[in-house]
């Protein structure tokens, strides 16, 4: 079996929500970490998990971020972190692939399902083998609690429900 730990200096993780429905309001984690365990060269039969730090989450404003971090959405005191494990990922053919598993979001689990594009793998200049993902998906935030929201004065609404998530990935090989 062989392990792959996320090299965090070449990897994002964003997101985006509508803001009055007319404009995404983008973000991300800065403190984050994953695994994937693969015995197969197409990695058909990978084990992957993921976890972020909830209060490294960073929209550029400092205000919007301590609202993420309140009861109203993460409720991050409480639930520190968010969590991701497969239960599959299934090559469509190609570099396509299906990656399904559980998102805990608070003291919720939702099975999601996200596409994935396998960049390919390579040897950096120190002999580490790596792997690249682009990962792009996306989820309603209710479903997992975080359901805070305002009505502007013209009825409208103000954050979406819709959460786009993508996250460019590079897995390294381990000794």
């Amino acid at each position: 079996m062989s392990t792959f730990k996320i090299d965090a200096a070449h990897s994002e993780i964003t997101f985006k929500v509508k803001h009055l429905m007319i404009t995404n309001v983008t973000g991300n984690f800065t403190k984050f970490d994953a695994t994937m365990e693969s015995d197969a060269a197409d990695f058909s039969d990978a084990k992957i998990s993921f976890e972020a730090d909830v209060n490294s989450i960073s929209t550029n404003n400092a205000d919007r971020d301590g609202h993420l971090k309140s009861d109203d959405f993460f409720s991050a005191e409480k639930f520190p972190t968010l969590n991701f494990t497969s239960t599959s990922f299934k090559s469509n053919g190609g570099s396509d692939y299906s990656l399904t598993g559980d998102l805990t979001i608070r003291d919720i689990t939702k099975s999601v399902t996200f596409p994935v594009e396998y960049g390919g793998t390579a040897t950096d200049p120190y002999g580490q083998v790596k792997s690249g993902f682009e990962i792009a998906g996306k989820f309603n935030r209710s479903d997992f609690g975080l359901t805070w929201s305002a009505v502007t004065e013209a009825g409208g609404v103000m954050v979406s429900d819709e959460v786009k998530l993508h996250l460019s990935v590079q897995m390294i090989k381990q000794a």
